[in-house]
């Protein structure tokens, strides 16, 4: 709305609607040059640090993962994906839409997502080509250390 105040600078929007916010650490698993800029730009903005890469050694709070059709099993994808994660935190899967290049059903996600210990909690329209599907693991599984 016209004249409506903002908590989070118009930059910070995509990032916001995601749920992330200040201090997280977000781990980017996926980039290719396809991956749209300005939500990765955002989420920056929004944590106030670069998002870390595959090859981060600490516990994260949350995982971008851009995933295409080609890019390998998906349910071996996610469980990796999981590796970094920290207790409570959650993965947005970011999959083309329909149309584009790389798309996925949203049946193969859901079949994947429960096979890999996940549960799917939302899915938004994450930016003009891509889909998010949030994902989160059971907060208490039993023998995790």
């Amino acid at each position: 709305m016209p004249g409506t105040a903002s908590e989070a600078p118009a930059d910070s929007q995509p990032a916001s609607r995601l749920g992330f916010t200040a201090g997280q650490v977000v781990q980017e698993i996926g980039y290719d040059e396809d991956a749209d800029e300005a939500l990765r730009e955002s989420i920056e903005l929004v944590t106030g640090s670069e998002l870390v890469d595959e090859d981060y050694e600490d516990v994260v709070d949350a995982v971008l993962l851009w995933y295409r059709e080609d890019d390998g099993d998906l349910v071996d994808v996610l469980v990796d994906a999981l590796t970094a994660l920290a207790d409570g935190g959650h993965i947005w899967l970011l999959t083309p839409k329909a149309g584009r290049t790389g798309h996925i059903e949203p049946s193969d996600i859901g079949e994947a997502a429960p096979t890999a210990g996940l549960s799917q909690t939302s899915s938004v329209s994450a930016s003009r080509d891509w889909a998010g599907t949030r994902l989160v693991a059971p907060r208490a599984r039993a023998g995790k250390r």
